[in-house]
Order: structure tokens, then C-alpha cells, then sequence
């Protein structure tokens, strides 16, 4: 795949990654390999902001409602499936386009995943005993001391990944952080020897607004889910709420609401809020590499031009 180039496009949720990739795709004659750990679900598309079946047929995208909320499916097992696909796509063209926002997915692709250690029975007992005694918020605030780079990323409201990351740090001696990529997130130029190697050259462009504006363009897109039916998505896949996929923004407050716990008005304003925050961890991951070419999703224009700038011929 000599002189083969991967275009990622990404970007913090509701900046506008969906419209430029199809633009993108339709410019370059290539398809779209989504990369969105939750869009790959079948059963939540309006909650996941997925392309919309007109935007699917124009454009052939890939990992669009390709499994079940009861599949288990990680970021190693998307770097596996999106790079058969990257290499299927450059034998017959030299450019492939992968667009989303899943920090853990592109990364998993453009720098690799080293094989995690299995936890032992005696480590895993140990820290479920623990959770019970001692909280989730003492385990975060553990886990921000001992691997302060995964904190910063990890959902820090998912026992199962808090915990998960303080066993790995607990049996090891060394940090979830270590095992996971092949490279610090945070230092992207400078990679360890564990660094995967990949046939392709890559290109990152990222795209970004000013604040107010993501802000505002989040609190719209919330209300048009809601006209759109989330409230009757979330119902069907309510029986499935313990489901990891379901740990998500949109689906955890609308949860909540169908418990009592919270008014309808309240839970969209705490999914508004809850997106928020998540648009402010992407772009924390994002900015800290260096790799990333950074535009406003309206100059694609300009965006095009940077590409064929720097394709490798």
C-alpha cells in the first residue's frame, strides 16, 4: 500500500463531522468507515446521531448499525475490522476516509492496541469487594492518582471501566494507560517501541468551532432528537439499560426519567449538560496531538485543498 493515504476526519459530538465527511466521500470517490463506538448499534440511531438512511444511500459508509446492543464489541476489535477494511479500500485506491469521534477507536487505528493483561480471579474479587465497600468516587479518585492520563478520558460515572483500569494498575504495577496503546494519547510524537507500524500514511483533520457555538448547536440537535422519537427509542431498549452500549449519554438521564427520578425536563437538560462535558473531553484528547490539522467545518473548500496538498502521490 506504498503511497497510500488514511484521511481521518474528527471532531468533538455536534461540530459538523457527518455533512463534511459525505462531502469528503463524494469529492474523493471513496466510502466512510465510521468511527463512533456507539453508532455501530442497530437499535439507537436517533440517540447516537447516526447517518440518516438518505445519507447512507448516497454514501457507503461503514460500522453503521452493523450489530446488537447485547454484542460485545471493544475499540481492539474495531482496529481489527477498520484496518481489513482500510486495506481492502487501498488496494484499489490510494485514499481511505475514517470519520468519527470515538478518541479510543481513532486511536486504536492510527497508533494500535497492545494486548491488556487478563485480570486474575484473586485482583478482580479484590476490587469488586472494594467497589461495594468503599464507592465508585473513591475508586476515581484512586485511579486519578494512579494513571492520571486514563482519568482524564475514562467515563469516570462506569464502574466497569473504572475498576477494569485500577485492576490492570493493581496486578501490573504499571498503568491501564501503558497496556492500552502503543503510545501515550497525550504525546502522540513521541511513540514507544510498541509502536504499531501502518502501511498507509495518515492524515488527521480535525474540526472544531468556537465554544458558544458547539454549545448551541448540541442544545439544538438534543431537542430535535426528542421530536425526533429518542423518547420512544429509549423505551424499546429500557429492558436492556445494564447493557455496557447503553452507558451513554441521552439513554442514562431518559433512564432515569422512566424511574421517577427525574422530569422529562430535567433530563433533557442534564443530556444537554452531559454532552457538554463529553464535547470538552474529546477536544482535551484531541488537542494534545500535535498530528491534528485543525479546521472550521464550513471551509471544506479549503479542507480539500489542504488533502490533495498533502496525499501522498
Amino acid at each position: 500500500m506504498k503511497g497510500t493515504t488514511l484521511i481521518v476526519l474528527l471532531g468533538p459530538t455536534g461540530v459538523g463531522k457527518t455533512d463534511l465527511s459525505i462531502r469528503l466521500a463524494d469529492t474523493f470517490q471513496i466510502p466512510i468507515i465510521n468511527a463512533d463506538s456507539r453508532q455501530i448499534f442497530a437499535e439507537i440511531p436517533i440517540g447516537t446521531a447516526a447517518p440518516t438512511a438518505e445519507q447512507l444511500a448516497r454514501t457507503k459508509h461503514y460500522f453503521v448499525g452493523t450489530h446488537r446492543l447485547t454484542d460485545y464489541y471493544s475499540a481492539s476489535m474495531f482496529e481489527q475490522d477498520a484496518l481489513a477494511v482500510i486495506g481492502e479500500q487501498l488496494e484499489t485506491s490510494h485514499l481511505a476516509l475514517m470519520s468519527g469521534g470515538s478518541m479510543m477507536y481513532i486511536d486504536a487505528v492510527c497508533n494500535g492496541i497492545d494486548d491488556i493483561p487478563t485480570v486474575d480471579d484473586e485482583t478482580r474479587t479484590w476490587m469488586k469487594q472494594r467497589l461495594a465497600d468503599e464507592g465508585l468516587p473513591a475508586l476515581v479518585e484512586e485511579l486519578k492518582r494512579l494513571d492520571p492520563e486514563h482519568y482524564e478520558i475514562v467515563d469516570r460515572q462506569n464502574p466497569r471501566r473504572v475498576v477494569h483500569a485500577l485492576e490492570i494498575c493493581h496486578m501490573t504495577g504499571k498503568t491501564y494507560t501503558s497496556f492500552r496503546t502503543g503510545r501515550s494519547p497525550f504525546n502522540p510524537q513521541h511513540p514507544s517501541p510498541n509502536t504499531h507500524h501502518r502501511p498507509f500514511h495518515i492524515l488527521k483533520i480535525g474540526l472544531d468551532r468556537p465554544r458558544e457555538e458547539l454549545y448551541d448547536r448540541i442544545n439544538r440537535r438534543v431537542d430535535e432528537m426528542i421530536a425526533q422519537g429518542l423518547l420512544d427509542e429509549a423505551r424499546r431498549v429500557f429492558p436492556l439499560r445494564h447493557e455496557n452500549a447503553l452507558n451513554t449519554v441521552g439513554y442514562k438521564e431518559l433512564f432515569r426519567h422512566f424511574d421517577g427520578e427525574w422530569s422529562l425536563e430535567e433530563a433533557v437538560e442534564r443530556i444537554k449538560g452531559n454532552t457538554h462535558r463529553y464535547m470538552r473531553k474529546q477536544l482535551t484528547w484531541f488537542k494534545r496531538d500535535d498530528q491534528i490539522h485543525w479546521f472550521h467545518p464550513d471551509s471544506s473548500q479549503e479542507i480539500i485543498q489542504f488533502i490533495n496538498k498533502n496525499i501522498t502521490p
